[in-house]
């Protein structure tokens, strides 16, 4: 058998080597055409310009119709590093405004994850009308960069700056888990901003513009055919009745404290002031990072909401609970009479002689030992004192008291009524009893209360024995308010206790312990606190609500280091009270006396320590 051809077999080999380079060139032109992801990008960048078209925000108005935020034209400077061509450094610095250094330390940013050299990444942001301008005019001598229009947060009045909030741009946890958001979006961080996001925020669109060689907008895509609109934000109608925002902002100046009012028909926030407060155009546009850090670091902490997030001792306001709860449990009625002195584990409660005063004098009078000796018989009603215990928090907590009234704002905290296992852990499990705990009565010890949970209740009781769940957005365009907004929270009281209790507080303000602020001609209802404050002086704590009949405003006044409830209290209440009701002031003096007050906190000995308001 003959040997093979040498040539033929030299064929086959040549034949071979040949298709192996044909199939890498094929697989290679594959991997460069269809798996690598950044050519692709490059030669689309070359080409066209995705553009987003960013929605206008939703306004917000008060309930009036008032404008509380609207939006202003802005622009970021973006960049696209791969499309960079022959730059001159110093003249785009001048023209920007910038030194090299940040020049570079931007576009170090603009190449790094999660931006890409070949996708545009925000370089300057926020830039006002006329400095986008100044830089529009040369954008021809610096390719690769281009200017993107947005919009800025206005807020025409320096007003509630903690309910409305503020917006700023996404964290990168937030685009890694949202399918909406990407890198420069927007979104609100606190207040209405935040928790009305998705109707503010409306729907981003895109513009797919031609490019040239030059950097230079050749029109756009097939005349826009592929293009997207934006759709605007959701237009929303607030609870707030401006003018009376702004009335109790100025009272509370050179104040620490807030003040809360809802309309107790419908659980509608009228007032939501929290003192010290700020602009709240410092937390937009560039100067946004650098005021929001000198806000932190002020030391009155102006950007802490008092209204949500500060629990108080309630105070004396706290005795209609325990008058509430007696009645409800049998342990008092309308004209129970208890002598005005209590000794309880080795400790005399002291007061002002009242007597021996019935239910309805107790209040009107404010008569410590009354209420804590009431406390006491709630809870030594029960055989077991954790029994009672429970039975008489599961009536605090229906009344809203240590439990979150699941508002519409954000970062709403829920005071605190103990646990038992927290009084388990303080004294040892079956080693306390209501003699441990009586101050709860009056309102101190451990028991916590959020403004907010103050001027709740105070309409709850406005209401006799109901509320709706305080909300500060009245109308959404286009929607609906959530329904939880529209149902009726019951307490665990009947209706019928509620009589003595509105009687007492009206006598309170006519002829008690906030007889001062007292209006001839409007009847209303109150009660005084004085909150020991164991870091400083008292606070002053008033709740009300007017008029008398058929109650239109229900308030809770907080004024921290302030003393008595009707020194600074009782008057602001009462000078809102005029203001909502009729549209005017006619106390003149107390409202001067209010205004120019300053009541802030010294240091060293305490100017005041009271055990009854």
């Amino acid at each position: 058998m003959s040997a093979g051809n040498p040539y033929t077999d030299r064929k086959y080999v040549v034949g071979a080597i040949a298709g192996t380079i044909v199939l890498i060139f094929i697989i290679r032109l594959f991997y460069l055409q269809i798996i690598n992801e950044d050519l692709k990008i490059a030669a689309d960048s070359q080409a066209f310009r995705y553009v987003p078209v960013y929605a206008e925000r939703g306004n917000i108005f008060d309930r009036n119709g008032k404008r509380l935020v609207y939006n202003q034209a802005a622009y970021d400077l973006m960049v696209t590093p791969k499309q960079i061509k022959n730059l001159d450094t110093a003249e785009f610095c001048k023209t920007l405004g910038i030194d090299k250094e940040t020049f570079l330390k931007r576009m170090l940013k603009a190449v790094q994850k999660p931006n890409s050299p070949y996708k545009p990444s925000i370089f300057a942001k926020e830039l006002s009308v006329e400095n986008s301008s100044k830089i529009q005019e040369k954008l021809y001598l610096f390719p690769g960069f281009y200017v993107q229009p947005r919009t800025l947060r206005k807020y025409p009045m320096s007003v509630a700056a903690h309910i409305l909030g503020y917006v700023g741009e996404v964290s990168p946890e937030i685009v890694d888990t949202s399918k909406y958001y990407r890198n420069g979006d927007y979104t609100g961080i606190s207040g209405i901003e935040k928790s009305y996001e998705y109707d503010l925020r409306g729907v981003r669109g895109t513009k797919i513009v031609m490019m040239d060689v030059n950097n230079i907008e050749k029109g756009s895509y097939k005349n826009g055919e592929y293009d997207t609109l934006a759709v605007a934000g959701k237009d929303l109608v607030s609870t707030l009745d401006l003018d009376l925002q702004v009335y109790a902002e100025q009272l509370l100046k050179n104040k620490l404290g807030s003040v809360v009012a809802i309309e107790p028909s419908t659980g509608e926030i009228l007032i939501l002031a929290t003192s010290p407060t700020y602009d709240p155009n410092l937390l937009v546009g560039s100067i946004r990072s650098e005021n929001y850090m000198k806000l932190k670091k002020d030391s009155m902490n102006p950007l802490f909401n008092r209204a949500l997030m500060a629990s108080y001792p309630p105070g004396s306001t706290f005795k209609i609970v325990q008058a509430l709860i007696a009645q409800q449990e049998g342990i008092l009625t309308v004209e129970s009479r208890l002598p005005c002195n209590f000794t309880i584990a080795g400790k005399q409660i002291h007061c002002h002689n009242h007597g021996s005063p019935n239910l309805t004098e107790s209040i009107q009078k404010s008569c410590n030992p009354y209420y804590c000796r009431t406390f006491v018989n709630i809870i030594n009603k029960y055989p077991k004192t954790v029994e009672g215990y429970l039975n008489w928090k599961k009536h605090v907590n229906s009344m809203g008291f240590g439990v979150k009234l699941n508002t519409d704002i954000p970062n709403e905290l829920r005071g605190n009524i103990p646990s038992v296992e927290y009084y388990d852990k303080f004294h040892g499990k079956g080693r306390w009893k209501a003699s441990s705990i009586y101050s709860l009565g009056i309102g101190q010890g451990e028991v916590g209360a959020t403004p907010l949970q103050l001027a709740n209740y105070c309409a709850t009781i406005a209401n006799r024995g109901f509320y709706y769940i305080p909300h500060i957005i009245k109308k959404i365009e286009g929607g609906q308010i959530d329904k939880r907004f529209k149902e009726k929270h019951f307490t665990t009281i009947e209706s019928k206790y509620y009589d003595v209790v509105y009687d007492a507080m009206f006598k309170v303000v006519e002829a008690g312990t906030a007889a001062n602020g007292k209006i001839s001609f409007i009847q209303f209802c109150g009660k005084t606190g004085t909150a020991q404050n164991p870091h400083g002086d008292d606070h002053s704590l008033f709740i009300a609500f007017a008029p008398k009949d058929n109650p239109k405003i229900a308030l809770a006044v907080v004024i921290e280091n302030a003393g008595f409830g009707s020194t600074w209290g009782v008057p602001i209440a009462s000078l809102l009270i005029e203001k909502y009701l009729t549209g005017k002031i006619t106390r003149t003096a107390m409202e001067k006396q209010m205004l120019d007050g300053v009541v802030l906190p010294v240091k060293g000995k305490k100017k005041n320590s009271s055990t009854v308001d």
